[in-house]
Parts: structure tokens; sequence; C-alpha cells
């Protein structure tokens, strides 16, 4: 492939990236706001997104499937042009139930952009580190969301901003090349494999909690008396410094023992992050969190690829599945421990403690397998 081609592959895989960190972070960033406007609690909010991941999580596994038999470029701009369509209906009434429904169809696409994006970066850049990048854009999208989304007023931002991105990705996939095709033999592979578990469980604290922290964390120092501007550049931290850890990760990925302590130095970062004030320890932990999160993610996809070579889009979605209900489970149950004393600083800390013992899922074979072979 040429300079110039894969610079457009690059465009067009990282645009998928970007529009799925956009949306899961998108509703977060507003919830206040969001909640005013609807009428409604914040815990019915946080249903927003758990509709969006509901969906998300239910085609991971189908859309790895698709990749792998009709091509992820196709199935990447597909659920592109889902979520356009899904958001541009979001913008037409302000009903909490019509909301949540934009917001289940938007994660159909959601879920063909990211799984397809993952396989075309993999089929057309094939590193690691490409893969860390396209996780690292995808964080980032999250993290900009955080801070940007606030900034465009009214009820109709979450909507209008990730048809904006939405859109703006289907013209560069467009324009990307397509990726060489595969074999027919992952048409009748089984996705059921043991040693995909760990992987999942890695994936699911390190982009699973964070984006279920990214979408709390600026309400969460709004309570702690930040303003509304400070509190979404803070929490952006958490997902925009993926952009730095992800693509480092890529490059550690057969160093377990730097991928275990990035889980133990995340998990501290989150309970610190959980006191709230005063405004230079948040920052410190919002940052340290977004670091720490981004050094699993091409451990986790990368490896999944080489492990299940015969269906990898399939096998990334296995993987992905398990941030998903993370994300599914997680967003509601945060939500729910800010009307409790501490404003949601329980739910912080027991996030800290998930994420801290994903460390134990980190295998530290990986060497040694290479070695045997």
């Amino acid at each position: 492939m040429s300079g110039t081609a894969r610079l457009r592959a690059a465009l067009g895989g990282f645009a998928l990236a970007a529009s799925s960190g956009w949306n899961l972070a998108n509703v977060g960033a507003v919830a206040d706001r969001t909640a005013a406007a609807y009428g409604i609690g914040l815990a019915v909010v946080g249903l927003f997104t758990t509709a969006l991941v509901a969906s998300h999580a239910a085609m991971q596994i189908p859309v790895g499937r698709l990749c792998d038999r009709l091509g992820a470029r196709v199935v990447g701009a597909a659920g592109l042009a889902v979520i356009v369509l899904a958001s541009l209906a979001g913008l037409g009434l302000r009903e909490a139930w019509f909301a949540i429904l934009m917001r289940l169809l938007a994660g159909f696409g959601l879920a063909a952009a990211f799984v397809g994006g993952a396989d075309y970066v993999r089929s057309t850049l094939a590193s690691p580190v490409a893969q860390g990048l396209y996780g690292a854009t995808s964080m980032a999208s999250a993290g900009l969301a955080l801070a940007l989304v606030p900034l465009w007023p009214g009820w109709r931002a979450p909507f209008a901003t990730a048809a904006i991105v939405a859109a703006a990705g289907l013209v560069l996939v467009a324009l990307a090349p397509a990726e060489e095709r595969r074999p027919a033999v992952a048409r009748t592979a089984r996705m059921f494999d043991r040693r995909l578990l760990p992987l999942g469980v890695m994936h699911a604290a390190s982009f699973g909690l964070s984006v279920v922290l990214g979408n709390w964390v600026a309400t969460l120092l709004e309570r702690s008396g930040h303003s509304a501007h400070v509190s979404g550049i803070v929490g952006g931290l958490v997902l925009f410094l993926g952009l730095i850890s992800r693509p480092l990760g890529g490059r550690l990925m057969e160093r377990p023992r730097v991928v275990r302590a990035s889980f133990l130095v995340g998990g501290v970062a989150i309970a610190l992050l959980a006191i709230g004030r005063p405004l230079g320890l948040a920052v410190a932990a919002a940052a340290l969190v977004g670091l720490a999160a981004g050094v699993p993610f091409a451990s986790a996809f990368a490896g999944a690829q080489r492990l299940r070579p015969d269906a990898p889009a399939a096998a990334v979605g296995t993987v992905n599945l398990a941030a998903t209900i993370v994300i599914l489970i997680g967003t509601p149950l945060l939500g729910l421990t800010f009307s409790l004393p501490g404003h949601g600083r329980i739910g912080f800390v027991a996030c800290a403690v998930l994420f801290a013992a994903a460390a134990l899922a980190v295998r530290g074979d990986g060497r040694r397998r290479r070695a045997r072979s």
C-alpha cells in the first residue's frame, strides 16, 4: 500500500473510532443540563447511554462476523450512516422516551463503526501501535466530547454534535481504500474461546470503567464546587489522555508487568479523583486515570486478533462485549450513587477497586509463547 493510501486508510479507520468515542460521552458531558431540559432525574439520563450501549453490546459478535464476511470498511460506513440518521432524528422531539429510542438505534451503528474500524485498521495498517492509535482516537474523541459538548447551548447538543462527527467520518471512510478480503473460513468459526476471557476482563476495566467514569466525572467535580466548564475540561482528561498511552501500550504489550502496573496506578488515581478537591489533585488524578486506562488497549485487541486469526473481527467483538456490558450496567449504577451521601464518591471508590483488581487478569506468558513458536 502506498503512502497516500495508508494515510487515507488511517484517516478512515480513525474516523470510525472518533465517532464511537464521541457517542459514548456526549450525553454525560451535559448530564445535569439534559436532566433539566427533559424534566428527568440523573438516573434516567444514564439510560440515554445505557440504551446506546445495550444495542452496541448485543451487536458486537454479529457485527464482527459481518466484518469477517463482507469487509470492515463497508460495515463501518453503514454504522456511521445509522448514527447520523438516529442523531438527526433525535433533534426533532424533546421527549425522554424518544431520545432513549434514538440512542438505542444509534447503538447498532456504534457497534458496526467501532468493530469495523478496529478490523479495518488491523487489515490495512497492521501493527499493534496502529491498534493503539485507533483506541487512542476513540478515547480522545470521548474526552473532546466532555470538553466541547457543554459549549454548544441547548438540549440538542449531544445529538447535533454526534451527527456532525459521524457525517464527517462517513466522508473520510468513503475516501479510504478497501481492505484486502479474507478467506471464507471465518464464516464458520466458533467464537467461544476461554483464552479471550482474560483479555475481556482487561478491556472491561480499562475501557469500560473509564467510559463509565467519563460519563459522571464532570458531574462529580461540579458538585465538588468547580464550574461546569472547568469540570468538563478536567473530566475530559480521563478519556482524552488515552491519545498518549494507547499507542504506547502497543509497544508495551509484551511487557505484562507494565500493563499490570497500569491497572494498580489507575485504581489509586480513581480513588483520589473521588475526593474531588482541591482542583490540582483532581487534575492530577484525572490525568493519571486517563494515562493508565490507555495502556492495556492494544494488549486486549491485538491479543484477541492473534489468538483468533481465523476470525479477527469477531474476536475483537467478543473482547469488546465485556467492556460494553460494564458500560451498560455501570453507567446507571454510578449515576444512582449520586443520590447517596457523598454525591457519587462511593461509586467512584467501587470503580477504583474493580479497576485495580483487573491486574489479576494480565497474563505474563506473552514472551514465552513467542519463544516456543
